[in-house]
């Protein structure tokens, strides 16, 4: 009899747990709102703090949230800054896939189509996000908590397939496209970044020397070089 009772009374926890799922699309929003706004404010803490000066109270007074929903929506500050460098690389994985896609087209010439890739990564994924600032967050101090390698690398990884087609259609000499992208995104993208990185920190004026001329030079003097050992 006990066996039965306690057996229907898990029936009715798990039913009214499928309910409450289904009844409640108000209460998932509201979650899904507070969860942003724990986001939103770690973000701007960690690069304004450092990971290590960031605490969960700070997050939380910022997100105007409790401690207890902090910790209830991700548990730990290591998990709320794996959460904020995944919504960062998520945001630049959508950028490169869209810039593979339109600048790197099949029939367009090479060297244009390279030139506008790398200028699209840089413009859109660099400077206008805070992509460069966690890249030197996460690169410069230790220990910082760092997501999988498989999660860090798919921007290159998107790029390696399509330098692997354009390797299958004969216009690049790529035995390995995943060296290949990688020796592309040192000598442009990467490059780049950090002479524009290093240029903004010193607040150089604009003109001929600016961040965005200096970016775009080193890019097309990296496209050359690629090409010249690629095709």
């Amino acid at each position: 009899m006990g066996r039965s009772n306690l057996m229907g009374r898990r029936k009715l926890a798990a039913v009214a747990r499928a309910i409450a799922e289904v009844q409640t699309p108000g209460r998932r929003r509201r979650s899904e709102g507070k969860q942003a706004a724990v986001l939103d404010a770690a973000q701007a803490l960690f690069l304004a703090e450092g990971y290590e000066g960031t605490t969960v109270d700070a997050i939380a007074a910022r997100a105007q949230v409790s401690k207890r929903t902090v910790y209830d929506h991700f548990g730990d500050k290591e998990t709320i800054f794996l959460r904020v460098l995944q919504r960062v690389t998520d945001a630049l994985v959508g950028t490169v896939r869209t810039a593979i896609d339109e600048e790197l087209a099949p029939g367009r010439d090479l060297r244009e189509a390279l030139l506008g890739f790398g200028h699209r990564i840089v413009d859109r994924a660099f400077a206008s996000s805070d992509y460069s600032a966690f890249h030197r967050l996460t690169s410069r101090q230790r220990p910082v908590p760092r997501l999988p390698a498989a999660v860090r690398d798919r921007p290159e990884q998107m790029l390696a397939e399509r330098f692997a087609e354009l390797a299958a259609q004969g216009a690049l000499r790529a035995s390995d496209p995943g060296v290949a992208a990688r020796h592309f995104t040192a000598l442009t993208i990467r490059s780049a970044q950090e002479a524009t990185a290093d240029r903004l920190d010193e607040g150089e004026a604009a003109g001929d020397g600016s961040p965005s001329a200096v970016a775009e030079q080193i890019i097309a003097d990296g496209v050359d070089a690629f090409l010249r050992a690629y095709r």
